[in-house]
């Protein structure tokens, strides 16, 4: 079996569980073992049953069988089969449902190792359908079991089989990462890795594995921007001529900050005077005025003739960005147009048409744009915005639209300069690094659970006002699995305890109609359709909702200058560029506005400290510098506001727990080191390398842009 060997070939994988597994992104062999687990149980930790009981959530216990087990026949015609067991603490009634099989397995006296969660009151305690294992010296047991993101049909067990399955072949799969590189680095082989992640023995065997697949995700990412690096220096550039830009200025109604105009500078210099097509990084604060240098670059190429093009990431933002450059643009004699996903087919059409015989000159849309139907007359400028939640394969299609087009990507995202070099390393960068004038900051403050009366009141008096609240919990809180205390996170620092009284999203919906129930409340979170998820963000920018409890999917760049309040439900578990990013959600209008970090940190604790110099700073570039001493640079490749994506649905996983500089320098240096030696990668001890890349970011050679 190959790693790229189709999810078919595994034994039990037919047409039904293949379209089950295809919905969790897994196509192929390794995309089954790439699927990481989201947590460990950890079994190794066995409680009494008294103990279980104080404890409050699943846990481990040894217990003995003490009594036949029984078949009972329940209403609606369903089946319960339950005997007792006990343990040197006492006993209890265990219980399963619709499994009468479990009545030939257990037998008086045998020992087994539980795994569930104790109820019940007055000495009759209960455990209902837990998971069970034979218990002996003589067992060999897994101490961490996986716990795997799921879908609808597929289960732990069958996961666990067939990563099993999988795992029975690791010794013929190749090893994206050079054999010199793993020697001179400490890595270990991706067998051991994978074995190590899906069966880990102990915590020391798991933490190496997570670290060697940290360093393949880094190496590999970097890799392919070097690679794109290289083959972009050698494609010719479109031309464009000296413009006067002071018709497009003259429409903002203000004067551009000096980081503006720097901006801008660099940009025109690279459209007019440079000898390769642009490749420019804009990245600017939370309302520093990225678009108005992007709209600056636009006007350069369509001046020249050209059209230019504008990917947001989602609907709500496109059409944000559509309706303040129409009245610009249009008015300048150049037409708009706007091209989306939601449009009606007659409407695409027509629109694409338009593009295609070059009667729309700035369009503006999201991955629409990047269809085999759609072409363009003559495209100059591609602009992506928030460009960390598009892919190298997505900003690479739209690219190829063109040859020798420029590329201009923006992202609100303030990254540490020691990052972003390594980050971006083949992009030039400029950075807007001063606000507008006038613009007043987001008043910030740090309250504990004893202030919440005081803060619900608040709220209440903002809505009575007109404004609108935003309230972002750490997780969605949508299934009785989901961030349970007794898991042991493999994708957060495995040295902290995981919390399992943090506020859930779906929880606090429900919780906050009831504290607000003449309010309008709204729910947004990542589980929800696309759809679904531009409905509720539309009904509140148009200020049909009055609360809006999120997690942080919140759309970074989407203007709701009404909204006047940000309440972060457990702060203290965010990376603080995450925290900076929320609190930008609010301030966008003429409205005094307010960010509450909700938190019972103690004082003098590292969280503490944390959270009080977002109350001191505004600045985010200060506080990217001093989350990245404090954390590591893995937030960076997290999914807290911050995210990078590595390909259209790849994204980075071992690399969020990422903790020193020292991993991400040596992965990024040994990739550029290796393009350096081997530009097109046709050694013999790179070619693995090459082809994993190449497969990953779903590329062709000489088509990375």
């Amino acid at each position: 079996m190959k790693l790229y060997d189709s999810i078919k070939t595994l034994p039990g994988v037919g047409k039904v569980r293949e379209s089950q597994l295809n919905k969790l992104g897994i196509y192929t062999v390794k995309d089954l073992l790439y699927h990481f687990p989201r947590a460990y149980q950890n079994r190794k930790d066995i409680k009494t049953l008294k103990q279980a009981l104080d404890y409050g959530e699943n846990c481990a216990m040894v217990l003995t069988v003490g009594s036949y087990p029984k078949n009972v026949v329940l209403p609606g015609n369903r089946m319960m089969t339950k005997f007792t067991a006990f343990d040197e603490s006492g006993k209890i009634t265990v219980s399963f449902f619709n499994q009468s099989y479990v009545k030939d397995i257990f037998k008086i006296g045998e020992a087994y190792r539980f795994w569930g969660r104790i109820t019940g009151k007055n000495r009759t305690y209960f455990l209902s359908s837990p998971e069970f294992e034979p218990y002996s010296e003589k067992a060999v047991l897994l101490d961490y079991s996986p716990v795997y993101p799921l879908t609808d049909g597929i289960t732990q067990k069958m996961m666990y089989n067939l990563t099993g399955l999988a795992l029975m072949s690791a010794d013929g799969y190749e090893d994206p990462i050079p054999e010199k590189i793993r020697h001179q680095f400490g890595i270990i082989s991706l067998k051991d890795a994978l074995i190590n992640l899906h069966r880990p023995k102990n915590y020391d065997m798991l933490d190496i594995a997570r670290k060697r697949f940290a360093f393949e995700e880094l190496f590999v990412y970097s890799l392919c921007i070097n690679f794109a690096k290289k083959n972009n220096s050698k494609i010719p550039r479109l031309p464009m001529n000296k413009v006067d830009i002071k018709p497009i200025v003259n429409k903002f109604g203000f004067e551009l900050t000096d980081a503006q105009k720097r901006s801008v500078n660099e940009i025109y210099i690279d459209l007019v005077r440079g000898d390769r097509p642009m490749t420019r990084l804009l990245s600017g604060d939370v309302g520093s005025g990225k678009t108005v240098c992007a709209e600056c670059a636009a006007y350069i190429a369509l001046e020249n003739g050209y059209q230019v093009c504008i990917m947001a990431p989602t609907e709500i933002l496109a059409n944000q960005h559509y309706n303040e450059m129409k009245a610009i643009f249009e008015d300048l004699g150049f037409s708009v147009e706007l091209l989306t996903g939601s449009l009606t087919p007659s409407k695409k059409n027509a629109v694409r048409e338009k593009i295609k015989i070059g009667n729309a000159r700035l369009i503006v849309g999201t991955h629409a744009l990047i269809t085999d139907s759609t072409v363009f007359e003559n495209l100059g400028l591609v602009i992506t915005d928030e460009q960390h939640r598009f892919g190298v394969a997505q900003r690479a299609k739209l690219g190829e639209k063109a040859f020798g087009v420029h590329t201009l990507v923006m992202t609100a995202t303030p990254i540490p300069r020691s990052l972003t070099l390594i980050i971006y390393g083949e992009l030039s960068v400029s950075v807007i690094d001063t606000m507008p004038v006038g613009r007043i900051p987001v008043e910030t403050y740090s309250i504990n659970e004893a202030r919440r009366g005081d803060l619900y009141k608040f709220m209440e008096e903002q809505v009575n006002m007109g404004r609108q609240i935003y309230v972002v919990c750490s997780s969605i809180g949508e299934t009785s699995e989901d961030e349970k205390g007794e898991y042991l996170d493999v994708f957060f620092r495995m040295g902290d305890k995981p919390q399992s009284n943090r506020k859930k999203a779906v929880v606090h919906y429900e919780m906050l109609r009831k504290v607000f129930p003449k309010l309008r409340i709204g729910l947004l979170h990542g589980k929800m359709k696309a759809s679904d998820k531009d409905k509720v963000m539309t009904m509140f920018s148009k200020g049909q909702i009055d609360i809006l409890v999120s997690t942080t999917v919140i759309e970074v760049g989407v203007n709701v200058p009404n909204a006047s309040v940000m309440v972060i439900e457990d702060a203290d578990k965010f990376g603080l560029a995450a925290l900076h990013q929320l609190r930008g959600r609010v301030g966008r209008g003429k409205y005094r506005s307010y960010c509450f970090l909700v938190s019972d940190t103690k004082e003098g604790t590292v969280a503490r400290e944390r959270l009080d110099v977002l109350k001191k700073s505004h600045n985010g570039y200060e506080i990217a510098e001093y989350d990245l001493k404090q954390r590591g640079p893995g937030d960076y490749f997290s999914s807290g506001g911050a995210s990078i994506r590595q390909s259209g649905a790849s994204t980075f996983n071992m690399a969020a727990m990422c903790e020193d500089m020292e991993m991400l320098t040596d992965a990024f240096s040994s990739a550029e080191s290796i393009i350096k030696n081997d530009p097109e990668l046709t050694l013999e001890e790179n070619k693995i390398a090459k082809n994993y890349m190449l497969k990953l970011f779903e590329i062709k050679n000489n088509t990375v842009n």
